[in-house]
């Protein structure tokens, strides 16, 4: 019996361009969606969260949609159990506007962009860093 390989999964390269397109609709469908209120939910309805990022598996069954409520207005765990809670009907908005197979299972996560970029400001700011930084700079005047 010949093995033969498998080309679905070439996630060693990143993700495809469809993997990136979809998971760029799959964004702004659901910052809209969550955007006009649209939830049968009025706790989810009342928070403002931000849709910062979509990642889709490479068969496109399941994306993971990075979120954070905006100005720290909730806990970021009491939206995700918000949106987890109106998973379903969320999907369903999601399939509405695409042409795939099959809607794409969502499952939410924390967006820590925010809190890597507020690292890199704190420790660019810092004395000893600022010092190094400087002696760089210094040296290329020469």
């Amino acid at each position: 019996m010949a093995l033969m390989s498998n080309k679905r999964f070439h996630s060693a390269n990143g993700p495809s361009q469809r993997q990136l397109r979809v998971g760029e609709l799959i964004r702004r469908t659901l910052s809209d969606v969550l955007n006009r209120a649209e939830i049968h939910d009025p706790e989810l309805n009342a928070m403002s969260i931000t849709v910062g990022e979509v990642s889709c598996s490479p068969d496109l069954k399941v994306a993971t949609v990075y979120v954070m409520p905006l100005m720290g207005s909730v806990p970021v765990e009491n939206a995700i159990a918000a949106l987890a809670r109106n998973k379903a009907e969320l999907r369903h908005r999601v399939a509405q506007e695409m042409t795939l197979k099959y809607a794409p299972d969502l499952r939410f996560r924390p967006d820590e962009t925010f809190d890597r970029l507020d690292e890199t400001r704190r420790m660019f700011s810092d004395p000893s860093v600022l010092r190094d930084l400087g002696s760089e700079t210094d040296g290329d005047e020469d």
